[in-house]
C-alpha cells in the first residue's frame, strides 16, 4: 500500500501541473482577483513547495480552486445542453464536454508533452491515479446517495448538475459534497457505509 503521505504529494504535485488549465479560465473570465491566487499558489508551491509536491500556498491560506473551459462557456451564456455520462470521465454535459475534451488539454502542459511524446501509458497512469484520488475522497458520500435514492442515475444528474452551477458561481450558490470524474455506477455494492449531511431531497 502507498503510504497516504506519498500518495498526498503525488496528487499536488499533478494539481499543481494542472494551474495552467485554471489560471487560462481565470482570465478568460475576467476574474483577475482569482487569476493573481492561481499564479500566487503556483509560484510558491513550485518553489518553496518543492516542484508541486507539498501544498505549502494552501498551507499558507491561499486556496485552490478548480476553473475549466466549460465554466468559460456557461460565464458568457453557453447552456449546458443535455445530461450524458462520459466513458471513465463519468457524469457531464456536452458544453462541459467541449471544455474537458477539446480545450483544457491545449492549457495542460502535463498532458501536451505526454501526447506529444506518445507516452499513452503515462498519460492513462495519471487519468487513473487522478480518478482513483478522487473517488477515494468521497466514495462514503456517494455510498450513502445510493444507499437513499429511489432513483440514483436521476440524483447524481441532480446533484452534478447543481455542483457545476456552483462552480460557475465560484461556490456563492451551494455548498455541496464534491461528484468525482468516474461513471455514476461505479459506487461498489458491498460498501457498508454512511454519513450523515447528504441525506436530504435532491432539487430536480
Amino acid at each position: 500500500t502507498v503510504p497516504a503521505t506519498v500518495r498526498q504529494g503525488v496528487s499536488n504535485f499533478i494539481n499543481n501541473l494542472n494551474t495552467p488549465v485554471t489560471l487560462a479560465n481565470d482570465i478568460l473570465q475576467g476574474e483577475g482577483q482569482r487569476a493573481l491566487q492561481t499564479f500566487s499558489r503556483a509560484l510558491v508551491n513550485s518553489t518553496y513547495g518543492i516542484f508541486g509536491f507539498s501544498d505549502l500556498a494552501g498551507e499558507l491560506g491561499v486556496e485552490r480552486h478548480k476553473e475549466d473551459f466549460g465554466q468559460t462557456l456557461a460565464v458568457y451564456g453557453m447552456g449546458e445542453g443535455f445530461y450524458l455520462v462520459l466513458p471513465i470521465l463519468g457524469p457531464s454535459n456536452p458544453r462541459d464536454a467541449i471544455g474537458k475534451l477539446v480545450v483544457d488539454p491545449y492549457f495542460d502542459p502535463l498532458g501536451l508533452y505526454l501526447d506529444n511524446t506518445d507516452r499513452e501509458d503515462i498519460a492513462l497512469g495519471v487519468s487513473a491515479f487522478k480518478g482513483v484520488e478522487e473517488y477515494a475522497r468521497i466514495v462514503e458520500e456517494l455510498d450513502q446517495v445510493k444507499k437513499t435514492s429511489v432513483d440514483y442515475y436521476a440524483a447524481i444528474r441532480s446533484l452534478y448538475r447543481q455542483k457545476r452551477k456552483t462552480e460557475i458561481h465560484n461556490g456563492s450558490i451551494l455548498e455541496l459534497p464534491p461528484i468525482p470524474d468516474l461513471g455514476y455506477d461505479t459506487v461498489p455494492d458491498d460498501f457498508d457505509r454512511s454519513l450523515a449531511g447528504i441525506n436530504q431531497p435532491l432539487a430536480r
